[in-house]
């Protein structure tokens, strides 16, 4: 009695066409506002230009990088206090942090910024407390507790 062989089955590949949306983002060159943004390990560098409200992060258009549209908000709530959302594009390097922490730091730099190239927005944007570095960051911890704070158990016997 022959044994049946089986010959190894050729699935198709189903070739699936991916088509990326290519955000073209264009670096803008000229004269721009710089200033630094800082919230608790987060450092972002922005750079204010004049344009149409384009806002780039690490060279990534902002719905990109921030996947949530609440973040997006904060960042652009300085530009729309001030009425000058569509007057500049944004383009800000930030690094360390959480993704929080990033969107922030960028909002604080841009405030700056927004001081540097027009400073009779000052007053609009110290009100609503955007030009205030936020301080808080984690307690270290001390030698001899478990944590910052948290002692170990206390045994009476």
């Amino acid at each position: 009695m022959p044994t049946k062989t089986k010959k190894p089955t050729e699935k198709k590949k189903s070739i699936k066409k991916v088509e990326e949306e290519q955000i073209q983002i264009v670096t803008p060159g000229g004269k721009y506002f710089y200033a630094n943004g800082k919230r608790k390990t987060a450092i972002s560098r922005v750079r204010l230009y004049k344009g149409k409200g384009a806002i780039t992060i690490n060279n990534k258009a902002s719905k990109e990088y921030f996947a949530l549209k609440s973040l997006i908000n904060s960042i652009k709530y300085p530009l729309k206090l001030t009425g000058t959302d569509q007057k500049f594009d944004v383009i800000a390097k930030v690094e360390g942090g959480g993704i929080n922490s990033q969107a922030d730091a960028i909002r604080h730099g841009i405030s700056k910024s927004l001081v540097e190239a027009e400073p009779l927005l000052r007053p609009t944007l110290k009100k609503a407390g955007l030009l205030t570095r936020d301080s808080r960051v984690k307690e270290r911890k001390k030698f001899g507790l478990k944590r910052a704070r948290k002692g170990p158990q206390f045994s009476k016997r």
